[in-house]
């Protein structure tokens, strides 16, 4: 035993030795920070801010008392990036006793570690009433000359969509590559996709075992799905395994594409954000953000502020954690900010009863099959489809299962596909689903409204059977849009005094480009591809956003990122194809309220001419940061710059209004905003105001008219809101601007939230 315990010493001297060692207790604690600096503060003696970036990290490794030559590699700090347009900064990989000696070092202004984000069309553009003869495409020439830089997760660059047929020549003013990588060269690029760059640095530092992003490629298919959304070029006879089938393209077809493919890591984000800004694009499409971090923290918000100020509009996701409250990212005021609502095509199959009776329900099973006279088992121990073993005394034959036994479609589809059943038949109000479910077995979904046409028959016949014809596609199918159940909810938790989301935008079931030789569908454990995949969520809402703001910037080139959402939030349409208020399906089909939808549904050919734009400036957007009591560290690194003031605090020239209070202050609030509006008609015009409001909020507004003699011309308005006879959690209305003729009516949604 003694041998043992002297054997032993070495080895605990040595525990011991490693644990106490400076390099040890660095790399412990060693992660990615981002750095903001003061780039006015950068000493002559360094001719970029690159190199004094350099010198600073190279000073950390010697300010812990170590030769430099003697510190382990996995215990330097290490430089990543360096930032110039999107921050000023860097980012990095150090310890917690680099960054206090950070903050130490002249020019330093703020830093915290990175964060992880996550990423959030036969008939779209129908749906969006563009019209190749009128509106829109044909006054912005397709988006012709207006570049898009998508922050996401690559390009598969083989696919169709990426045709340059058409295109015009890459403008001179473009300043980006096409970076090779594995499996990717320079040759990929065209007229259509003019830029391909990949940036995984952070992604490297978390995790050395990442190798997907070492090329622009695209091993996911989302980057490839955004993009394509918003700029796809036209290609002829495409389908989801036969449904949605006709000529894919673009929200603006003839933009050109520059991706930037990112990790989830904010210094990968925040790199590729930095960089499109540098290469001169003119809008970004972020389908991306990260959640419960502050404004000044946020890369996605920083290096938006940086792309306003250069004219680029950001436009970004709501994020999919409906339909809870105060789920929302990126719901910073000077990014675009879109949820997602449904389209009116109905994946379909069609049910014909053995007495030729037939209807239409929802699948979206991927084989193009025709089931034809199978006899149905219809009865109570069977239909609620949650017992493997008890549905195998249906084998070979159609099922009928309900939910209304407490069962869900996803879980019965589960059992279901474990059995030897021919197929099913489910009776179901469950609209989610739909939206986001896929159907692994021959199956077909009837709404409860139709079930007496099934049920009846089963009950007068006496061996009732069925044919199912699936691959079929419906359209104009109401009410259509209604915000989809997964979308976020506003306000935003870190900037709650502004409203958001800014609009609703197609989000479920979207057809666009996918990558190649990946599974997109499967039957039963057989796994499916297509060229082309139907996909769900904000992340699909945000590119039609996207590419409306490119044709609008080709539209009206002078137009500001603010004049452009002004655009589209002010003639947004807050009813649905059945002139009805929009409907949410996360509360069964209950109206839509701004916290859900915004503005309402994007118009891409009523935003051509809103006859009224609230326009904003960047000291306006620090002007309200100030008002809302961020310090001027705080500021400075949202802005990059302590130039900006806070002299006059005050609230935001925003298309919305927002009243926002916690419970303790929830008995009575009375709000005044003060707006300016810009003529954007053809000339004089006069306006007079409207409103309808409910649930005890009371508006006033001064004036009530407002006449213009000229274009752009400005005037001013204010709007006092009281909620002193307030009900409930929240209170919504509408205030709308309508000119002479009612060619122009400038609508907003007014909301008063409380916190309990």
């Amino acid at each position: 035993m003694r041998a043992l315990e002297i054997a032993s010493f070495p080895l605990l001297f040595f525990v011991w030795f490693l644990f106490a060692s400076p390099e040890f207790a660095l790399a412990a604690d060693r992660k990615t920070y981002i750095v903001h600096m003061d780039k006015s503060m950068m000493p002559k003696a360094f001719a970029t801010h690159g190199h004094w970036y350099s010198s600073v990290i190279n000073s950390l490794r010697t300010s812990y008392g170590l030769p430099r030559s003697s510190v382990a590699p996995v215990s330097r700090p290490s430089l990543l990036y360096t930032y110039d347009n999107a921050i000023h900064g860097f980012s990095a990989v150090l310890s917690l006793q680099e960054v206090h000696n950070l903050k130490n070092m002249k020019g330093y202004v703020s830093s915290y570690p990175e964060k992880l984000g996550k990423f959030d069309t036969t008939h779209t553009t129908e749906f969006l009433s563009l019209n190749p003869n009128s509106g829109l495409w044909p006054a912005s020439q397709f988006g012709k000359g207006v570049i898009v830089g998508m922050i996401d997760s690559g390009v598969w660059p083989e696919s169709q969509s990426y045709n340059d047929n058409g295109m015009p020549e890459i403008p001179a003013r473009w300043k980006g590559v096409c970076q090779t990588g594995p499996d990717f060269n320079s040759s990929l690029c065209n007229r259509k996709l003019i830029g391909a760059q990949f940036f995984s640095k952070g992604a490297k530092a978390a995790s050395n075992s990442i190798d997907d992003y070492n090329s622009p490629r695209d091993e996911e298919g989302h980057g490839t799905h955004t993009s394509t959304t918003v700029a796809g070029n036209y290609v002829e006879n495409v389908s989801f395994f036969g449904y949605a089938s006709g000529t894919a393209r673009g929200v603006a077809p003839r933009a050109m594409l520059a991706m930037y493919k990112v990790s989830g890591y904010s210094s990968d984000i925040l790199a590729g954000m930095d960089q499109a800004i540098a290469d001169g694009v003119d809008v970004i499409s972020i389908s991306m953000g990260i959640d419960g971090v502050p404004p000044y923290e946020d890369p996605v918000a920083i290096a938006a502020f940086a792309a306003m100020e250069k004219g680029v509009l950001v436009s970004a996701s709501a994020g999919n954690e409906g339909p809870t409250f105060m789920t929302l990212h990126n719901g910073i005021p000077w990014m675009l900010t879109t949820g997602a609502g449904t389209i009116d095509r109905q994946f379909s199959a069609i049910l014909t009863l053995g007495n030729g009776n037939y209807v239409y329900g929802w699948s979206l099973f991927p084989l193009d099959a025709w089931m034809v006279d199978l006899s149905i088992v219809y009865n109570e121990t069977l239909s609620p489809c949650n017992s493997s073993e008890l549905l195998s005394k249906a084998a070979g034959q159609l099922v009928v299962c309900q939910t209304d036994t407490g069962r869900s479609l996803a879980s019965q589809i589960h059992t279901l596909s474990q059995t030897q059943v021919a197929g099913a038949i489910f009776l179901s109000n469950d609209t989610t689903y739909a939206e986001i479910g896929d159907l692994p077995i021959p199956g077909v979904v009837l709404n409860l409204a139709d079930a007496p046409l099934l049920i009846n028959y089963l009950k007068s016949a006496k061996d009732p059977s069925a044919s199912i014809k699936f691959q079929q596609t419906l359209l104009g199918t109401n009410p259509a849009p209604a915000v989809a159940f997964y979308s976020s909810r506003g306000p935003s938790p870190t900037y709650p005094s502004i409203l958001k989301p800014d609009v609703l935008a197609p989000g479920s079931k979207v057809l666009a480009a996918w990558k190649g030789n990946a599974a997109t569908a499967r039957y039963g454990n057989l796994y499916l591809s297509s060229e082309y995949n139907v996909v769900s969520g904000t992340s699909m809402a945000c590119p039609h956003s996207s590419g409306v703001a490119a044709l609008l910037k080709g539209a009206h080139p002078d137009w500001s990122p603010a004049a452009i959402r002004s655009a589209m939030m002010t003639t947004a349409n807050h009813l649905d194809n059945t002139l009805s208020p929009i409907k949410d399906n996360g509360l069964y089909l209950e109206q839509a309220s701004p916290l859900a939808m915004g503005a309402g549904h994007i118009d891409p050919n009523k935003a051509l001419d809103p006859g009224l734009v609230y326009d904003v400036g960047a000291q306006d957007y620090v002007n309200h940061l100030c008002l809302m009591n961020y310090t001027s560290k705080q500021i400075a690194a949202i802005t990059r710059s302590s130039n900006y003031s806070c002299t006059s605090p005050a609230d935001l020239n925003y298309p919305s209004f927002m009243i926002f209070s916690d419970k303790a202050n929830s008995s009575s609030t009375s709000i005044e905003f003060k707006r300016t509006v810009t003529n954007v008609g053809d000339g004089a015009a006069t306006y007079k105001v409207k409103w309808t409001v409910s649930n005890g909020l009371s508006v006033k507004v001064t004036p009530d008219t407002l006449v213009f003699h000229d274009k752009n011309e400005k005037l001013s308005f204010t709007v006092s809101v009281e909620t002193d006879k307030m009900k409930g959690q929240f209170s919504y209305g509408t205030l709308v601007w309508e000119d002479d003729g009612a060619k122009h009516s400038v609508r907003s949604p007014v909301l008063a939230y409380k916190i309990y």
